[in-house]
């Protein structure tokens, strides 16, 4: 619920979203294991029997969920590097990390102090997306709307726009922003607007986290749109119940591929 009353749910009560990992789905091995094979038909030849018609074992390649991101200082890619974490903890989809290219100088960069990207993390190009089956898109705000790096990378993102190549696809997003009321809810509802004329799904994580999401005893960034960090003044790095919330959207996220990959 939003700020004041309300149902509050009880704190000993585990939500009914949350069964088996966490993710609201019941991944049951059964159903995903393997085919046995049959032999359709034999021949006898003497004493020797030789099976045809074997069917061939089709081993599918995982689901991908992207995880794109912008950070300057690094509490971004924190939540990011953690959100993989979750994605990979489900079985049969996988995470891959991405940084957008930053738009300026190496200059203006240096003489904000930033420090440097991290190499192993390629930067990606619009055309890469439309191999995704999910994304997680991250960026710090900017007066409540996401950064303009950010920004210019769904900007360069108009031949997928036109082929509709995205359409269907499931995105969330994570944020970091200066303040308690800097724009940790603001900044993701601001980006709905990218999707929705690329045709995708916004998924939220709501209060699936279950009583994390209600805990006051301590600050913590994060909201019913997604996980989130406080950056202060730069200084301060993201506590371990933002980077578990962050863990959650990324194992949530991966449950909703996997589910709406199904026949």
């Amino acid at each position: 619920m939003g700020k004041g009353g309300g149902c509050v749910p009880s704190k000993k009560k585990k939500p009914s979203s949350l069964t088996g990992d966490g993710t609201g789905i019941n991944d049951d091995d059964t159903t995903n294991a393997p085919i046995p094979i049959e032999d359709d038909r034999t021949t006898v030849d003497g004493d020797r029997t030789t099976a045809t018609n074997t069917p061939a074992i089709t081993i599918s390649s995982p689901l991908k969920i992207f995880v794109v991101y912008y950070s300057m200082y690094g509490h971004v890619e924190s939540l990011a590097k953690r959100m993989k974490k979750g994605v990979d903890s489900v079985d049969g989809v996988e995470a891959r990390l991405y940084r957008v290219p930053e738009t300026l100088s190496q200059e203006v960069v240096e003489q904000m102090k930033a420090p440097g990207k991290d190499s192993e993390i390629p930067e990606i190009t619009a055309a890469e997306l439309a191999a995704a089956d999910g994304f997680l898109f991250g960026f710090p705000t900017r007066y409540g709307c996401m950064a303009a790096q950010m920004k210019a990378f769904f900007d360069s993102t108009g031949q997928l726009w036109k082929e509709q190549s995205l359409a269907g696809k499931p995105a969330g997003f994570f944020v970091s922003t200066g303040t308690q009321g800097g724009g940790q809810e603001t900044t993701a509802w601001t980006a709905i607007t990218q999707l929705v004329h690329h045709g995708m799904l916004f998924v939220p994580i709501g209060y699936t986290f279950g009583a994390g999401m209600f805990k006051m005893d301590s600050i913590r960034g994060g909201s019913p749109y997604g996980a989130g960090v406080f950056a202060g003044d730069g200084s301060r790095e993201a506590t371990e119940t933002e980077l578990a919330l962050a863990e959650h959207q990324g194992n949530y996220m991966a449950a909703i591929v996997k589910r709406l990959a199904q026949p």
